[in-house]
């Protein structure tokens, strides 16, 4: 039987935001305080845990793909002590002006290769992002439920089902609304 899954955008929700920039290796990476928690809360409950991420610093030459799996090697070595690992991860390493690509949010790429490798149950999934594209890409995979972390971002165009003032609120909502 297909399990739901909640789909994590990575920063601004699973590490604090670098802002303009881009983590560009793990000395940069920091968990933004809630996420940890988050995770761990998810995966007892029984949700597939999926990390959806851009990832444009790779198109643009900033940093190597092998840049970018060491950031996520060691994100999941973090978060396997803690019981928060990542089920999967994706990431979209396109550049935004890239007439090809076909995974950049909100494309529902990542989400369906992820619904299709793990058998994901996406009617009763959730995503959680802090961009119009992370909530335009969940509502065109027809995911019902989103979080929105507004990390004192301009007001969006796209509305989520809820909007919480940052990552650190997470565990004590995700508590009050997963089943």
């Amino acid at each position: 039987m297909s399990r739901p899954a909640v789909f994590f955008d990575r920063d601004g929700v699973v590490n604090v935001s670098p802002g303009a920039g881009y983590v560009l290796d793990w000395t940069q990476f920091q968990f933004a305080p809630g996420a940890i928690e988050a995770l761990r809360f998810c995966k007892e409950k029984g949700y597939a845990t999926v990390l959806v991420t851009s990832q444009q610093g790779v198109g643009k030459g900033l940093m190597s793909q092998a840049d970018l799996d060491d950031i996520h090697a060691h994100m999941q070595k973090a978060l396997l002590a803690e019981n928060a690992v990542f089920d999967a991860i994706h990431a979209c390493t396109c550049l935004a002006s890239d007439p090809a690509c076909t995974c950049r949010k909100p494309s529902v790429e990542m989400i369906f290769t992820a619904r299709d490798s793990l058998d994901l149950d996406l009617k009763r999934s959730w995503l959680i992002g802090d961009h119009d594209r992370d909530i335009q890409m969940a509502m065109n995979a027809e995911i019902p439920h989103t979080i929105r972390i507004q990390n004192g971002e301009n007001p969006s165009q796209v509305n989520a089902t809820y909007t919480l003032s940052s990552a650190s609120e997470l565990p004590t909502f995700l508590r009050t609304v997963l089943p």
